[in-house]
């Protein structure tokens, strides 16, 4: 258990220093955003720290998905040897605070009023036992579709509505000689798509139900049967060559036009930005077939642990600068993600951008905003791990019926809880 492991270091973490020793003006931050487009726009709260006199020291760990980040984490803080702040996803953020590792950013989020203008979705995660732990980021959704719009336009496609139009749409481009469906064969990746199919399939209660509740009926049901039926479908529209590819490199095969189409999150779009495309004359953005008026959502959360007194000062700097209203707006932009405050105004934002915050807007009104469990905010990581594995393994042809891939799917999560 993280608790076990950690709890041993959490007396150790502020203390080592006398209370007047002189403030490090370093921020030492763990993530995960090494692809072209994460990178960009992290250089925003870089370059904000750098006019307020606190240097960057970068801890990058790549892999889309934040697994090998959260090893290289869970090391450094066993060794008391804890950054300022570490990218983090939902479940993750209350391991550690369970543990008593984290900070305390309370009296920072009064004086901002965070309280008021980050939704409680993300206040779910971001506060434990009553305190500020974590300063949400953004907010990313995964059930989009991201299309090259010429490739679109040569096969003669329209938006699809439905599962079925989406079949035909890749039948087309089958059909057109280009491969209709890019994809990384990395198993959050594959999960992080079979969301998309899921609600797809049975809606937003029953993914509700099946994907968040953990309802053993919903999960052994025949809609979960219908929707890895359907997910096959899917699979028989990848390249070859899918196997191990990272989650940009697929982005990259549509922005090519070597692709008609990646299911991936919004920060897909990132990669669009970063190579000067724009929505709708180079790419379309549509929502997941049958998934309108529902957002499946992640949020990344800068997670701020318990450092020194002399590092105080950095991570207050850096969870300030975070959730500023301009920061929010600027970062996002380059990101793909829309603000984790709900009071930005959306004037800088592209049309795929602007969609996203008034979908969000409408989800979370409308009790249709569910948590992503390949993303972390589905259930806790043993559960989402679990998950993924099957899904991968029924995407690679180790589980081989739809039949099967509902039994181990309800065994694995049982045995995960």
């Amino acid at each position: 258990m993280l608790r076990k492991l950690l709890i041993g270091t959490a007396l150790a973490s502020g203390l080592a220093f006398a209370a007047h020793a002189e403030d490090v003006k370093e921020v030492q931050m763990l993530h995960w955003w090494t692809s072209g487009g994460e990178a960009a726009a992290l250089n925003v709260l870089k370059g904000d720290l750098a006019k307020e006199g606190y240097a960057w020291k970068d801890v990058p760990v790549a892999g889309g998905g934040g697994d090998a980040a959260m090893t290289a984490l869970k090391a450094m803080v066993a060794a008391g040897n804890y950054p300022t702040a570490s990218q983090m996803l939902g479940y993750t953020v209350l391991d550690y605070a369970a543990a008593g590792v984290m900070g305390d950013l309370t009296e920072t989020a009064k004086k901002e009023g965070w309280d008021k203008s980050v939704p409680a979705a993300l206040q779910k995660f971001s506060v434990y036992d009553g305190k500020w732990v974590a300063a949400p980021v953004n907010v990313h959704s995964v059930n989009w579709l991201w299309i090259n719009k010429a490739v679109m336009d040569k096969i003669g496609g329209t938006e699809p509505k439905t599962f079925d139009d989406f079949i035909a749409l890749l039948d087309k481009a089958k059909a057109a000689g280009v491969t209709p469906l890019a994809l990384g064969g990395q198993n959050w990746q594959e999960a992080t798509m079979f969301d998309s199919v899921v609600l797809s399939t049975g809606g937003p209660e029953f993914y509700k139900k099946a994907m968040n509740d953990l309802d053993d009926a919903s999960l052994k049901s025949d809609t979960m049967k219908k929707s890895f039926d359907n997910l096959a479908k899917l699979v028989t529209y990848v390249d070859p060559n899918f196997s191990g590819r990272d989650w940009n490199l697929a982005t990259a095969m549509v922005i090519k036009g070597d692709a008609l189409v990646q299911v991936m999150g919004d920060w897909a779009k990132g990669e669009f930005h970063a190579a000067n495309k724009t929505p709708g004359t180079d790419f379309l953005c549509y929502r997941f077939p049958g998934t309108d008026g529902s957002v499946i959502y992640n949020s990344d959360m800068f997670g701020m642990f318990n450092v020194p007194d002399d590092r105080k000062a950095a991570q207050i700097a850096l969870a300030t600068a975070t959730l500023s209203k301009s920061f929010q707006s600027a970062f996002n932009v380059v990101k793909g993600s829309v603000p984790a405050r709900t009071d930005v105004p959306d004037t800088d934002f592209d049309a795929c951008g602007k969609k996203g915050i008034a979908d969000l807007k409408k989800a979370n009104e409308g009790g249709t905003l569910f948590g992503s469990l390949a993303q972390g905010y589905g259930a806790p990581p043993a559960v989402a791990n679990a998950y993924k594995d099957v899904v991968s393994k029924f995407v690679h042809g180790q589980i081989k019926t739809s039949d099967e891939a509902v039994t181990e799917l309800v065994k694995a999560i049982d045995d995960a809880k």
